[in-house]
């Protein structure tokens, strides 16, 4: 796949990726929990957005964690240019994910951090095909 054809990167520096900053979050953000993903997030004012991503161990061995994180980097991936400036966030996938889809876990992780409102302003909702119009489109529209 050429690289050009992805509209968002997902790019190492917005990244969390230290022990230290998944353990801040862990104990000092908000949780949120949705059908099939837990975000924990924190506000961090004057910094950009960055995002992690984790499967726990008791969930599934280690070619069932790969794909987790996987699909958990592919949902986050096309929801991080709609995310507000200055969060840490840490989505964690849940036992259930783990027979869903990137869409189906893109759409939950979309109403979840709706409800929390930590989306910008120019957030027109949750729309997993990339080449189809969002417009008006609500997190919880089936998509195409």
């Amino acid at each position: 796949m050429n690289m050009d054809a992805r509209p968002f990167r997902f790019r190492p520096s917005m990244r969390l990726k230290s022990s230290w900053e998944f353990d801040e979050v862990f104990r000092t953000g908000r949780q949120l929990r949705g059908e099939l993903v837990r975000i924990c997030f924190m506000r961090r004012s004057g910094e950009p957005t960055r995002v992690g991503v984790a499967v726990g161990k008791k969930i599934a061995g280690a070619v069932g964690r790969a794909h987790g994180r996987r699909l958990l980097r592919e949902s986050t991936r096309r929801l991080m240019p709609w995310l507000a400036d200055g969060l840490w966030l840490v989505l964690s996938l849940r036992e259930r994910a783990l027979g869903e889809s990137a869409a189906a876990i893109y759409r939950d992780a979309a109403v979840t951090m709706e409800r929390a409102g930590l989306f910008a302003d120019s957030w027109n909702g949750a729309c997993w095909r990339v080449d189809a119009p969002c417009g008006q489109r609500t997190p919880s529209s089936p998509s195409p």
